[in-house]
């Protein structure tokens, strides 16, 4: 994983300091500047525990479209 700021790290500070959070993944599709993602913590968060989170959405968004196709 790529370290230092990214094309939508503004974005991802405004929505982790907006919700309070810890750590914040953001994942831009069709943004102005392009694809990308952004990954911040404010603490050292495992980054098990990131891929545990996004491997659950992924599992998530999976089980939708397979509904969506049905």
């Amino acid at each position: 994983m790529p370290f230092g700021p990214g094309k939508y790290d503004d974005a991802c500070t405004a929505a982790r300091l907006a919700t309070g959070a810890d750590a914040c993944i953001l994942i831009i599709v069709g943004g102005s500047k392009g694809e990308g993602f952004s990954v911040q913590a404010t603490t050292d968060v495992p980054p098990r525990v990131l891929a545990t989170l996004l491997l659950e959405v992924a599992k998530q968004l999976d089980a939708a479209a397979r509904r969506d196709e049905g």
